[in-house]
């Protein structure tokens, strides 16, 4: 039904859109809705007022929460609307609580009973002990906010899009930043990688119309919210790239742990972090499966069309049909070269919509089928290492790893 809806929201998009953009709703400001209105385009004919007051005393939806950040002329930067920490089993308590530790002390290497390999992925600052920091990914932590900031350097430099800094690209940056290679200053470098202004790379912020198009459309999140932490994991049915063979989610799960990776081609702060999920995937590989969904595009040229990805090479229209949609996962395989099984979600979003994958997400399931941990959504809650550090948890939980 949901796909239906999408489907019927782009074709009558632009009368919509342009009423909402006039402030123009359906309905004056003494006639709120009779029932809280659910996401989608009947959101278009209330004012944000409207929609808290209809919602007054109940819990509302993320898909609704994300709508009235992006009426009131908010953007998604990450700390509003649906965006929220990753849900988890797991934490620097549970973790004591497992090795029998005081959690208000350091765990060292000489008491962790596990495998090196675990304790090493866990150990992220390198000091030889666990600590709450360790596992934090919170926007709170100024480690990650480090982050944040680092990957908009790096994705200014890597200009192919492959999510691979090469020495090339390195000294192409250094030669845009310097004149005849004199030596650059620090107000340089920061204001030609992070330029002053709205955050965004120049050319890729979005007017309000284009997001509400992007919302509505699914592309810049499902208006779905997936599984909850602990819930039985929905299953769903993909087709491998080639378009032959498909697997069934269900048959996947059971023997050990099992990771899904979501994410599309033309999201750039995906593209860039896809080499960290093979490397977690290398790691890994013995001890977990893993199966990547290919899902609706983020970015589409009809879409929130980005310079960044203009600059990539990275142009195509949002994929009408299932075969369209396969050439565009082919080239996403072309540039990225997946290791991980790769599949493609159906043309109406079903794994996308039933695991609110867009526009990318990570998920750990247990061997019982549970959801044993849920990434934020992407891009801001798309972090392939904090995976790992559940997935390796998860081990512990599961089997004891010793």
């Amino acid at each position: 039904m949901l796909a239906i809806l999408l489907a019927l929201t782009c074709s009558v998009w632009g009368t919509i859109v342009d009423a909402a953009l006039l402030h123009e709703p359906a309905v004056s400001a003494a006639d709120p809705p009779n029932e809280p209105p659910v996401a989608g385009p009947e959101l278009l004919k209330y004012t944000p007022e409207q929609i808290e007051k209809a919602y007054e005393g109940r819990r509302i939806p993320e898909a609704v929460s994300m709508y009235l950040v992006i009426a009131r002329g908010g953007q998604l930067d990450g700390t509003a609307g649906w965006f929220h920490p990753a849900a988890s089993r797991f934490s620097f308590e549970w973790l004591a609580g497992h090795q029998k530790a005081d959690p208000q002390q350091p765990l060292t290497r000489d008491h962790f009973m596990g495998q090196e390999r675990i304790f090493g992925q866990l150990d992220r600052d390198h000091d030889g002990s666990l600590t709450g920091f360790d596992l934090d990914w919170s926007d709170s932590n100024p480690w990650v906010r480090q982050s944040y900031m680092v990957n908009r350097i790096f994705r200014r430099m890597e200009s192919d899009g492959d999510g691979l800094l090469t020495a090339d690209e390195l000294n192409a940056s250094f030669g845009k930043l310097s004149r005849d290679g004199q030596p650059i200053r620090f107000e340089q470098f920061r204001d030609a990688l992070v330029p002053p202004g709205s955050g965004f790379s120049p050319g890729d912020m979005p007017s309000k119309e284009v997001l509400i198009k992007g919302f509505l459309a699914g592309e810049i999140g499902s208006l779905q919210e997936g599984p909850g932490l602990n819930d039985s994991a929905p299953d769903f049915t993909v087709r491998a790239i080639s378009g032959g063979d498909t697997v069934k989610l269900s048959d996947r799960m059971g023997k050990r742990p099992l990771v899904l990776v979501f994410g599309n081609f033309t999201c750039g702060p995906f593209r860039s972090m896809y080499p960290t999920v093979e490397a977690v995937w290398n790691r890994q590989k013995e001890h977990a499966d893993f199966l990547f969904v290919y899902v609706r595009e983020a970015h589409p040229t009809d879409g929130w069309a980005m310079k960044s990805n203009e600059k990539a090479g990275v142009l195509v229209s949002q994929p009408r049909t299932f075969e369209e949609r396969q050439l565009v996962a082919e080239q996403c395989v072309a540039k990225l070269k997946p290791s991980i099984p790769f599949y493609v979600d159906d043309i109406a979003d079903t794994a996308g919509n039933l695991w609110s994958a867009m526009p990318a997400r990570l998920y750990v399931i247990d061997s019982q089928g549970k959801v044993a941990w849920k990434s934020g959504r992407g891009p801001f809650g798309f972090k392939p290492e904090e995976m790992e550090q559940a997935l390796l948890m998860l081990q512990l939980e599961e089997s004891g790893a010793k």
